[in-house]
């Protein structure tokens, strides 16, 4: 007969937690909307930016004018 013990098989591992989800929140309509104008006031001033082609002093170089010749050049 063998005098040595079988070493005890190790314990089963511990089951998985479920970490239960957040709620989901919901943001009050007065934020709502002042987040939705917000968002509005951004889009209509990058629309406008894009337009200015001139600086705030107006343009700066001479301007091209030049009479037609007989052949529209």
């Amino acid at each position: 007969m063998c005098s040595r013990r079988r070493a005890a098989p190790p314990p089963p591992p511990p089951p998985p937690v479920e970490v239960p989800a957040a709620p989901p929140t919901q943001a009050s309509e007065a934020v709502k909307s002042v987040r939705k104008g917000e968002k509005k006031a951004a889009a209509q001033l990058q629309g406008r930016k894009s337009t200015i082609l001139t600086g705030p002093r107006g343009v700066l170089e001479a301007a091209d004018v030049q009479r037609k010749t007989l052949l529209g050049a």
